[in-house]
């Protein structure tokens, strides 16, 4: 159920912002295990109106700063969110140019009941999708 928004402050074109979120779907097919055809995602370019702090935590950052946003159904370990961290700053890095520095990801757990793929329903509210069945039945 990923729902990413990719916020960027400079304008790239169109095939450019595409393989961004290439990378970065492909960061969670992998490193999630979530289907290939679970893909939601919204980019937008906002130049000034993305305001960041250049050093915070002695991290240097620039413009070219992404900030990727993930709204996904709970349920996933710590270990998983570092590798999902980690395979996206790699990947926008050797695929796209990102410094590793300026890639900024933020995970927003949901419940599954909060989330409907159309229809007006909450497909997964009464038990886990396939791709997280086993682990849910392994933190049982």
């Amino acid at each position: 159920m990923p729902l990413v928004h990719i916020s960027l402050k400079q304008q790239l074109s169109p095939a450019k912002r595409r393989a961004i979120a290439d990378t970065v779907h492909r960061a969670l097919v992998e490193g999630l295990g979530i289907p290939a055809g679970d893909r939601f995602q919204i980019i937008g370019t906002y130049g000034d109106d993305l305001i960041y702090d250049a050093h915070f935590l002695g991290i240097e950052r620039t413009d070219g700063i992404v900030i990727i946003e993930i709204e996904l159904a709970s349920g996933r370990t710590v270990e998983q969110k570092k590798k999902l961290f980690k395979a996206i700053a790699d990947g926008l890095a050797a695929e796209q140019g990102f410094r590793p520095e300026d890639v900024f990801v933020g995970l927003i757990e949901v419940a599954r009941e909060n989330i409907s793929f159309g229809l007006g329903i909450a497909q997964f509210a009464g038990a886990p999708p396939p791709h997280l069945a086993s682990l849910a039945a392994a933190q049982a």
